[in-house]
Formats: C-alpha cells, sequence, structure tokens
C-alpha cells in the first residue's frame, strides 16, 4: 500500500506542474503543438486531482509507518506546488480585468500624449484603450457605439485586437487562461472552449473553430488619435493597478530588456517589429526599420494596390486600398497626396469628399505575424 501513497504524490506533483506547463511561458512549453493535450488535462484537471488524492490516503491510513510525521514532508512539497500552480502561476491570479473602467473626455484626461493606443470608432463613437493598461488587463470589456467590444493586447506577441465578444449570437464574458505559442489565451465562461487573442478563433474546446467577429482599430500616439478624433474618450489608469502598469514606456518604445516582451533592433529577427497587413486573406509583412525610414510605401499585396504610411510621431500608423495599380501616394506632413487631392493620414479626404479604404494592419513581433500567419510573404 505505501506504494499507492508515492505513486498519488509524484503523479499529483507531475499532474499539476503539467497542468501549467503547456500553457505558460517555460522552457520548451510554447514551441510545441500541445494546445489539446494541455486541454485535456485542464478538463478533467478534478479527476486527476481526486485520484491521486486517493491513492495518497489510501497509502497513508493502510499502510504501516515507521516514523509517520516524516510524511509532512512530501505531503507539505505537493501542498506548496498546487498553491503555486493554482494561485501563483495562474494567469487570470497574474494580471487582473480592471474592477473599474473609467473614460473620460480629452479635457479630463490624465494619460500622457505621447503613450500608444488601441483606437476604435464605431457607430459616430470613438474610444481609446492605452496600451499601458491593456498590457496588464489582456483585454477590456466595453460597449462602443451601442455593441458590446473586447479590446485585447498580448505583450508577448505585440498584437493588440478588438473582437465582438458576440457568441452564437450571444453575448459571451471571458477570462485570461494561458497562452499557446506565446499567444494569450481566453477562456469562455459558458463552454470553457480556449480562444486566440491575436485571430479571435476558438483553438480547442466545444467551440473550436468558431471566430470572434473582428473590428477595425488602428493603434497611434493619443496625441494623433486626439487630432483625428478630438471627441473621443480615453480610458484612465484602475487605481487599484497603478503599481502593476509600465510606467518607463520602454515597452512601448522598444527598449524593454525582458526576454519575453524585448525588441530587437533588426530586421526579420523573432523580436523585430513588423507591420502586419490584412487584405481579405491575404498577408504581408513589412518590416518597421524600412517603414520608418521611407514613411510611405506604395505596394501590391497580390493583386490590391496598397499604400503604408508612418506620421511624424513615429508611432501611429495606417494602411489603405490604393484606388488602382498607378496611383502613387506621397506623404506631407502627415497629408496624403494623390493627383490634386489631398488626405489626413488616416485616409479621410481633406478636399474630397472621397476617404481611402482601411486596411487592418498591425504592429507586432515578427515571430508573432509568421506564426500565425504562416502563407504570409515579405
Amino acid at each position: 500500500m505505501k506504494k499507492f501513497f508515492w505513486l498519488g504524490i509524484i503523479g499529483l506533483l507531475l499532474f499539476e506542474i503539467a497542468n501549467v506547463y503547456f500553457i505558460m511561458p517555460m522552457p520548451g512549453s510554447q514551441l510545441m503543438n500541445s494546445i489539446d493535450l494541455a486541454y485535456f488535462l485542464y478538463s478533467w484537471r478534478w479527476a486527476f486531482r481526486i485520484l491521486f488524492l486517493l491513492m495518497i490516503v489510501v497509502g497513508l491510513f493502510k499502510s504501516r509507518w515507521k516514523r509517520k510525521w516524516l510524511l509532512i514532508i512530501p505531503l507539505a512539497i505537493v501542498g506548496a506546488v498546487i498553491y503555486i500552480a493554482n494561485f501563483v502561476m495562474a494567469a487570470d491570479h497574474m494580471f487582473y480585468q480592471p474592477g473599474k473602467l473609467l473614460l473620460v473626455s480629452a479635457a479630463e484626461n490624465k494619460v500622457d500624449s505621447g503613450r500608444l493606443v488601441i483606437g476604435v470608432t464605431l457607430n459616430g463613437e470613438a474610444k481609446a484603450y492605452p496600451i499601458r493598461f491593456l498590457g496588464f488587463h489582456h483585454q477590456v470589456q466595453d460597449t462602443l457605439g451601442g455593441q458590446p467590444v473586447m479590446i485585447t493586447y498580448c505583450t508577448v506577441c505585440r498584437t493588440g485586437r478588438v473582437f465582438q465578444p458576440i457568441v452564437n449570437g450571444k453575448y459571451e464574458k471571458f477570462r485570461l487562461v494561458g497562452m499557446d505559442h506565446f499567444n494569450a489565451m481566453f477562456e469562455d465562461v459558458t463552454t470553457k472552449s480556449w480562444w486566440r487573442q491575436v485571430t479571435g478563433e476558438a483553438i480547442t474546446g466545444k467551440l473550436k473553430g468558431q471566430q470572434l467577429p473582428e473590428i477595425y482599430s488602428t493603434q497611434t500616439s493619443l496625441a494623433q488619435w486626439l487630432r483625428l478624433n478630438p471627441n473621443s474618450l480615453i480610458m484612465q489608469a484602475d487605481s487599484e493597478f497603478i503599481k502593476s502598469y509600465d510606467t518607463t514606456g520602454n515597452y512601448e518604445s522598444g527598449r524593454s530588456k525582458n526576454k519575453l516582451t524585448g525588441t530587437d533592433s533588426l530586421s526579420w529577427k523573432d523580436k523585430s517589429w513588423v507591420i502586419g497587413v490584412k487584405v481579405g486573406s491575404d498577408r504581408k509583412a513589412y518590416d518597421w526599420n524600412i517603414l520608418k525610414t521611407e514613411r510611405i510605401i506604395n505596394d501590391k499585396i497580390e493583386n490590391t494596390p496598397v499604400v503604408i504610411v508612418l506620421s511624424n510621431d513615429n508611432k501611429s500608423f495606417f494602411a489603405f486600398e490604393r484606388p488602382d495599380e498607378n496611383s502613387i501616394f506621397s506623404l506631407t506632413n502627415d497629408v496624403l497626396n494623390y493627383n490634386d487631392h489631398h488626405f489626413r493620414i488616416d485616409g479621410k479626404g481633406i478636399d474630397t469628399s472621397f476617404s481611402l479604404k482601411p486596411l487592418q494592419a498591425s504592429q507586432e513581433f515578427w515571430h508573432s505575424w509568421r506564426t500565425f500567419n504562416p502563407n504570409t510573404i515579405k
């Protein structure tokens, strides 16, 4: 019977470690295609725990021990591992959603205008969500233009995405559960399926293969966003998490030295910045260093003429479809020029009622873009 005790101890230890290993950034864990195994372990966690605990109890009370008090040591080790795995290393115990979501006008705003934001407009309403706050919370659920929205961000991939949290026609809530291939994962409350932050796709669980509708968003400096959207509301810091927010701005500027969130200033390295552009099912990545040098790139993605521009602030960028292959745009002081027409840097016509068709573009680490857009070109 003693073997039951020790098998239960070892089994419970290995299970609790495995339960977090596959969904947290541990050595080698994020390079495996192990999401289905991770989900299986998580879904059946109480069955595994009960089995191993029964083995421990049976072995403990059905065996004769000379120094029974010494068994406190392995039991204490198991208890410590369980606590660390479920309360210290659990994603939703490391990062929390804001307890109070406060958005104010530009006149009341206290966020530095140089900080980066994810900006969204919907049904005539505009809101800006600073990456400084999103990077900690990972997701913020709000309403915009009368519609529910879910603003998400993953600092390890440098990906900001906005979705409608609508599943099978109903509003859904999500919690942060871990990561897969270095990208944050959310779990829906209803079915416990796991959803990938960068794509809004359910990657395992009952809803595997379903997709959250993505909402067009832009990443700009707050100053640029307010120039383009002066009536926008801006998310403010939740006082409960002030110490958790990035105060230095090193992450946003690429000066972070953190292994997971730091930036490689060279081109086409894992942690290099790229601008990824989506045109239908086609994908293309542009080197951030080249965009900083040229400021405007007239190009084609498959058969679609596009233009990518970078503002004078070296932070705000946009991508658009060009009217045709022969239309070449230039950029002067954040104004797009085409023939005798001029457009704001967000594509809205200045001296014409015509506006450019925006394309979803995102600044992210090269390792992220190529992983989740395997058919991308560069």
